[in-house]
């Protein structure tokens, strides 16, 4: 879920002084973002609760939604180092990892030196993920669980903090490559990116068409960040949110009580799941002011938290069922 070093827990007063500077951070990032990203609030919001959460998130939409400039505009605002993978079908594991390069000395001695790939950096943007081959998809997988990857039985540690902002194409799209289900899992949130509204589109003509264009600005940095990310994991969560997380993320199982969902649903979100809901409930209470996360948090975060972690059965498919429906008909019970 992220790699964190351990701290003294801090008291009340302590967390309560810290979430107010840091509600302070977040008000400028999003003011930042706001003059270069128009509209698209719940993608921005979402997207920088997976990476406050610690953890990575895939963007969904057609082409031309702005899902790079989001990202290279967090990047920037964040502070972080980063590096962008544009993914295509030739596309090799050791284009993202890096490789060995063969070396000789004066002498003619020769030796192998490791020559890091783009994967090294604080933020990664893999753009258009689904247009690689499984096989090179699945080079992100050990960085994106353990922030180390190994080449040739050799271990080497990824920047900290390292997050995976990668983009997708709807599925139907010619040419593209499911995600397997394993890389889907290390997503914290799926986001997904809609159409703009009209007065936001009319503003993006307006601001995007001329002569000048808006920069952002740096107003973390990724130590700062980091100390954001370890205040969201001090922040209490009471036992009523518990249960409701675990309450939704085991109804949306098979064989646990749920008709509809036994009905309808092949395979469904394991423990991952209940703990990205916990670490994203908690940011987004941050996030909006709050000093701890409500039940109102959980069914906010139901669908991008859920819906890249479970699977239709053939027959649901084919009665033109989607994920969101299920994951709809889910929270509409848990609210009774």
């Amino acid at each position: 879920m992220g790699m964190m070093k351990t701290e003294a827990p801090l008291d009340e007063k302590a967390i309560v002084a810290a979430a107010e500077k840091a509600l302070a951070d977040i008000a400028a990032i999003r003011g930042e973002v706001s003059k270069v990203i128009f509209g698209q609030e719940s993608v921005v919001e979402n997207t920088l609760l997976a990476v406050l959460s610690g953890g990575h998130a895939l963007l969904v939409g057609v082409p031309g939604l702005a899902k790079t400039k989001l990202v290279t505009t967090l990047g920037e605002v964040l502070g972080l180092a980063s590096n962008r993978i544009q993914f295509t079908p030739d596309l090799m594991p050791s284009d993202i990892l890096g490789s060995e390069v063969m070396d000789q000395d004066e002498s003619g001695r020769r030796s192998f030196r490791f020559v890091k790939g783009p994967v090294f950096a604080q933020l990664l943007m893999a753009d258009e993920i689904n247009r690689a081959s499984p096989r090179t998809q699945s080079a992100l997988l050990q960085s994106m669980q353990e922030y180390h990857i190994t080449v040739a039985g050799q271990r080497y540690d990824l920047p900290a903090p390292f997050h995976v902002l990668a983009t997708q194409n709807p599925l139907e799209q010619e040419g593209t490559y499911p995600l397997p289900e394993a890389q889907l899992d290390r997503f914290l949130l799926q986001v997904d990116v809609h159409y703009p509204e009209l007065a936001a589109e009319r503003q993006i003509l307006l601001e995007t068409t001329g002569t000048g264009e808006t920069t952002p600005q740096a107003i973390l940095s990724a130590e700062r960040l980091a100390e954001i990310q370890m205040l969201i994991r001090q922040m209490p969560v009471s036992d009523k949110v518990v249960d409701a997380i675990l309450s939704l993320v085991r109804s949306a199982r098979p064989g646990q009580g749920n008709a509809s969902t036994d009905k309808n649903v092949a395979w469904g979100p394991g423990p991952r799941a209940g703990q990205a809901m916990m670490l994203c409930a908690r940011a987004r209470a941050l996030y909006e002011g709050r000093l701890a996360p409500s039940i109102d948090d959980v069914h906010a975060l139901a669908e991008p938290v859920l819906q890249h972690r479970m699977a239709l059965t053939f027959a649901a498919r084919a009665e033109g069922m989607s994920v969101r429906d299920v994951i709809d008909g889910l929270v509409k019970q848990a609210k009774g």
